[in-house]
């Protein structure tokens, strides 16, 4: 109990540490002899430093060591990562399409409204031209009092037949526009069903995924879960020290943004929540859910996945990182983190854990990608 109210002391110095220090994060990350202090929890189960290996129990003939099912789990989550990417990415096609449907019927009924109103015109000239007689212009000119009075009348008519034909143009292009707006109606609805099943077979694997690890963890004791929670530590704990051993922070000296110091600052807030695939706060994210919602409350919209972010944000060299930039990890783009300085970043890192900061360098970096470049 003792142990478990200090580590959840830290955690709260860490995040105070974070909000008020000049680098945004104290340097518990920055060299390899710091790692020896305790890393941020994601768990209360699990000591905050790697411990000594222990010497676990023998296996049982043909069962499974719990390096190997600490591996299977890690990478089920990893492949409901994807998924997650997969299904969010279907969500946001699937609106976007269904705005474009309510749009297009805004235009249909402003087209109706059009083709009601040149209707009217072409009825009022109709009725004009009835009343005149329909004489053509010889038998005016032949009743008319005075060649003057003719020639004004004939330049109404002129003006008058132009009109029409101008009105009956309109009416042509407005029917045609509604007819281009039904067939763009049915290509977005045929995409939005598209999408639909898209979101359902992502869904489906994501549980299935998901529910296959919890079912795994499970099965562990509880002294085998608070070792996994370990397993974990220690290979994010190697996985940095070797990051930070190549001398990639040597060059680290940017300063955060205006902008990023605020997505950094609603990122960290949220440290403690948990992990949720699909959701996008208030109260629970999934790993980009939490670096979009951070950049938007800085102001700056970015895509909602970890694989959009990686496509469509410029990127930046690792040695010109700097705090709110995104990490992008794994070479299928599945999981993203913010840098926030000193070798550390905040993420959302799976399901059963909680918003987190952890070592920059603990998982394998594909690309930094600056939202406010």
């Amino acid at each position: 109990m003792k142990r478990h109210r200090g580590a959840s002391a830290l955690t709260l110095l860490c995040a105070m540490a974070i909000l008020t220090a000049p680098g945004l994060v104290s340097t518990a990350y920055a060299a390899p002899g710091a790692l020896a202090a305790p890393l941020a929890p994601s768990a209360p189960l699990a000591p905050l430093t790697p411990a000594a290996p222990g010497t676990p129990a023998a296996p049982e003939p043909g069962a499974k060591s719990l390096e190997q099912v600490h591996k299977e789990i890690e990478d089920l989550y990893r492949q409901a990562g994807t998924a997650t990417d997969a299904y969010n990415l279907a969500v946001g096609e699937a609106k976007t399409q269904s705005d474009k449907i309510v749009e297009i019927a805004k235009q249909v009924v402003a087209g109706q409204e059009r083709i009601s109103t040149l209707k009217n015109r072409a009825g009022a000239a109709a009725r004009a031209q009835y009343r005149s007689g329909g004489l053509p212009p010889g038998a005016q000119l032949a009743l008319s009092p005075s060649p003057s009075v003719f020639l004004a009348g004939a330049d109404l008519l002129r003006q008058g037949e132009k009109a029409t034909a101008d009105n009956l143009a309109e009416l042509n292009r407005t029917q045609s526009d509604l007819q281009q707006y039904a067939a763009d109606a049915s290509a977005h609805w045929q995409t939005l069903e598209a999408n639909r099943v898209k979101q359902e077979t992502a869904k489906k694997e994501i549980e299935q995924k998901i529910k296959t690890a919890e079912e795994l963890e499970s099965k562990l004791q509880a002294e085998e879960k608070a070792r996994l929670i370990q397993l974990e530590q220690e290979a994010q704990y190697k996985a940095q020290t070797a990051w930070l051993s190549s001398g990639a922070l040597k060059e680290l000296q940017g300063t955060a943004s205006e902008a990023g110091r605020k997505a950094v600052q609603f990122a960290t807030a949220q440290i403690g929540k948990r992990y949720e695939w699909g959701h996008e706060g208030p109260d629970t994210f999934d790993c980009s859910g939490l670096t979009s919602q951070a950049w938007l409350a800085a102001g700056r919209p970015i895509p909602r996945t970890s694989q959009e972010q990686l496509r469509l944000l410029p990127k930046v060299a690792v040695k010109d990182m700097r705090p709110g930039d995104l990490i992008i990890y794994f070479d299928d783009a599945s999981h993203v983190a913010m840098y926030i300085g000193d070798g550390a970043m905040v993420h959302a890192p799976r399901p059963g854990r909680t918003i987190t900061i952890a070592g920059a360098g603990s998982m394998p970096i594909k690309a930094v990608v600056r939202p406010d470049a």
